[in-house]
C-alpha cells in the first residue's frame, strides 16, 4: 500500500487557521480523514442536510415543517427518520418532540407517528430496529399524588413528576403504529423514605431498582431522570440508555414480553425489566460518593459495533456538565459481560469497571466542551467522529487523537452563515457518519451541490489539499498486511524517520527509526489491530494492520 502525504497541506493549514478565513462549513481537512458522507439537521432548521468530507452538500431533506427533537437517521433503503418537536405545554424541557416522520430519498413523506399529550412525549433520541421497528423514549408524567404514594418524599412541591418509558413502534400504513413492547421506569422503584409507602427497601441492596428521591440537582425538578439517549444491541438483545440527570447509563433487557418487563422475573436475563446494569454515577444507588462519579451529564451512550477496534465496549459523550474544569470527554468502558449475557454484579460495591478503559480529552482540555446535547460515533478504521452540539461542530480523530477534521454548522437561528462570519446559535445533537459504499448511496446521485454556507472559499480546502498532493508528494510503503513475524518498510528518498505501533486501546508497542527501507521485527505481538505513524520530518503518515 502507498500513502501520500505533503509538506504543503500542513503548511496551508497552519496558515488557514492563522488567517482566520474558515470559520463556518469545512475548517480543517488532512489527507487520511474517513472518506464518507455526514448527516446533520440543525436544530434551528427544519432542513437535513447531507455533506460529504469536503464541506458541500450532496444531498438535502426541506420537506418537514417541524425543528429536529432531536434525532435523525439514514435507513438503508435511502429513507430518512427524522423526530419532530411539537412544542407540548406540558412537557417545556430541552429535548422535547412529539412526533416521528419518515421521509424517501426525494423528501415524500412515507410515514408520522405522535406521541403528544397531556401524560407523554416522545423526546429526544429513536433507535431503529433492524426489523424495521423503533425504539422511542417517552417521558410519562405522574401526579404529586401518586409519586407520594410510589415513595417520593412529601416535600416534594411540583404538581406532577415526569417519569420515563421506552416504547417500541410496529410502523402501520401512513401514520399509525402498534405499541409491541413497553418499559417503564416507574415499575422497577425503590425508596428508604418511607416504609407506610410502595417500593420501601435499602438502596444499596437494589441496585437494580431506581431510586426516586435521588437527585443531584435542585430536588424539585420534575424532569428527575432525563433520558436522552437510546441505543439496542441485536446480539444481547438489550437496550442502552443515558440518564443525564442521573449521570449513569443503564442497560435493560429487551427479551421480556410487556407484561414481564413490568416485573422483576422472566427474558433472558431472568430479571424482568430491572436494570441489568448500570455506570457512571454509584451515588445513585448509594453505593459511592463524588469521588467514585465519573460522568457529568453525559450523552450518547453507544455499544461499539462489531468489527470496529473495541468492540462491544461502551462508549459515551461525557460533558461534563459540573465536572471541575469545564471539559468534555470521549469514554469508553469494558461492561463486565459474562458467560450468560448478563452483568456481574458486586454485592456492596459498585458496578465494574472500577475505571475508564479509554478517554479522550482536547489539549488544553477547555477547546472542546459542550455543556448539553452532542454524540460520538465510531469509525471502522479506529477514528471517531464527534459531534461537540453546542457550539454545532464536528470533527474526526484518528486513534492516536489527532484532529484530521473539522466542519462547523453554517445553519444558525438567524439564517445561513457568510464565510468568515463568527457564529453563535447553531447548535446540532449529533451528526452521524455513513461510509461511501453504504447501502442507502447505491443508485443515488451524490454529486457534489457547493457549500451550506454563503460565499465560500474559493478554491475551497479540498481542492487546496489535493493540489498540495499532486505539487509535493513523498512515497511510503509497508507490507504485508494482514502481518505476522515482520513487516517491510520504504520510505523512499526521504534519509530517516521514526515508525511507531499503537494497539487497539492506544498503548504503543513498537518505537523504531526507520532509514531508506528496511524489516521491524513483529513476532512477538499478540493477534489484534494495530495503528502505525510514521514520522519523516514534519511529515506524518498514520494507517491501520491487522495481525490474524
Amino acid at each position: 500500500m502507498k500513502y501520500i502525504i505533503s509538506t504543503c497541506l500542513l503548511m496551508f493549514l497552519t496558515l488557514n487557521v492563522s488567517w482566520g478565513q474558515s470559520t463556518v462549513g469545512l475548517t480543517e481537512y488532512t489527507s487520511g480523514n474517513k472518506e464518507g458522507f455526514v448527516l446533520f439537521s440543525p436544530m434551528t432548521s427544519s432542513n437535513t442536510y447531507l455533506i460529504d468530507k469536503c464541506g458541500e452538500k450532496v444531498h438535502q431533506w426541506s420537506t418537514s415543517s417541524y425543528r429536529p427533537a432531536l434525532s435523525v437517521t439514514l435507513l438503508e433503503d435511502g429513507s430518512l427518520v427524522r423526530t419532530g418537536k411539537l412544542d407540548n405545554p406540558n412537557f417545556n424541557e430541552g429535548g422535547s418532540g412529539g412526533i416521528i416522520e419518515r421521509f424517501d430519498w426525494d423528501g415524500n413523506l412515507t410515514w408520522n407517528y405522535t406521541i403528544s399529550d397531556t401524560d407523554n412525549c416522545l423526546h429526544h433520541d429513536i433507535k431503529v430496529l433492524p426489523n424495521g421497528n423503533i425504539l422511542c423514549i417517552v417521558w410519562d408524567r405522574y401526579t404529586k399524588q401518586e409519586a407520594v404514594q410510589n415513595g417520593k418524599d412529601t416535600s416534594y412541591n411540583q404538581q406532577y413528576l415526569w417519569s420515563e418509558k421506552i416504547v417500541e413502534l410496529q410502523p402501520v400504513g401512513n401514520n399509525n403504529a402498534t405499541v409491541v413492547w413497553e418499559w417503564k421506569l416507574f415499575d422497577h422503584l425503590i425508596q428508604e423514605n418511607d416504609n407506610t409507602q410502595l417500593n420501601y427497601g435499602v438502596v444499596s441492596e437494589h441496585p437494580e431498582l431506581i431510586d426516586i428521591n435521588y437527585f443531584p440537582g435542585a430536588p424539585n425538578t420534575a424532569d428527575w431522570i432525563h433520558f436522552n439517549s437510546i441505543d439496542y444491541n441485536p446480539d444481547l438483545d438489550q437496550i442502552l440508555v443515558s440518564s443525564h440527570r442521573m449521570c449513569e447509563v443503564w442497560i435493560i433487557d429487551h427479551s421480556t414480553t410487556t407484561a414481564e418487563a413490568a416485573t422483576h422475573t422472566g427474558g433472558n436475563s431472568g430479571m424482568g425489566g430491572d436494570l441489568l446494569y448500570r455506570w457512571g454515577n454509584p451515588q445513585a444507588y448509594s453505593r459511592g460518593t463524588g469521588a467514585n462519579k465519573v460522568f457529568y451529564g453525559q450523552h450518547h451512550a453507544t455499544w461499539i459495533p462489531n468489527g470496529y477496534p473495541n468492540e462491544g465496549k461502551i462508549m459515551v459523550f461525557n460533558n461534563g456538565l459540573g465536572r471541575l474544569g469545564d471539559y468534555s470527554s470521549i469514554d469508553i468502558i469494558i461492561p463486565p459481560l459474562n458467560a450468560s449475557n448478563t452483568y456481574d454484579v458486586p454485592s456492596s460495591t459498585p458496578f465494574l469497571p472500577t475505571g475508564l478503559d479509554w478517554s479522550y480529552v482536547s489539549n488544553p482540555q477547555s477547546d472542546f466542551y459542550s455543556s448539553n446535547i452532542s454524540g460520538v460515533y465510531p469509525l471502522d478504521n479506529g477514528s471517531f467522529m464527534i459531534t461537540e452540539g453546542t457550539s454545532g461542530r464536528f470533527f474526526e480523530i484518528n486513534p492516536f487523537q489527532q484532529k484530521l477534521w473539522e466542519y462547523v454548522n453554517p445553519v444558525f437561528s438567524g439564517g445561513i452563515a457568510n464565510q468568515g462570519d463568527t457564529v453563535t446559535g447553531n447548535p446540532v445533537f449529533r451528526c452521524e457518519f455513513y461510509n461511501s459504499d453504504y447501502e442507502a448511496f447505491v443508485g443515488k446521485d451524490l454529486t457534489p451541490q457547493g457549500e451550506i454556507e454563503l460565499n465560500p472559499m474559493t478554491p475551497s480546502m479540498c481542492e487546496l489539499v489535493g493540489i498540495a498532493q499532486v505539487e509535493n508528494e513523498t512515497s511510503f510503503s509497508l507490507f504485508p498486511n494482514p502481518f505476522t513475524t515482520e513487516l517491510h518498510y520504504s520510505i523512499g528518498d526521504e534519509n530517516e524517520g521514526v515508525f511507531e505501533l499503537y494497539d487497539a486501546l492506544g498503548t504503543r508497542v513498537i518505537q523504531e527509526p526507520v532509514q531508506h527501507s528496511g524489516m521491524i521485527k513483529t513476532n512477538f505481538l499478540p493477534a489484534g489491530m494495530y495503528y502505525y505513524q510514521l514520522k519523516v520530518g514534519s511529515k506524518i503518515v498514520t494507517g491501520k494492520l491487522v495481525k490474524p
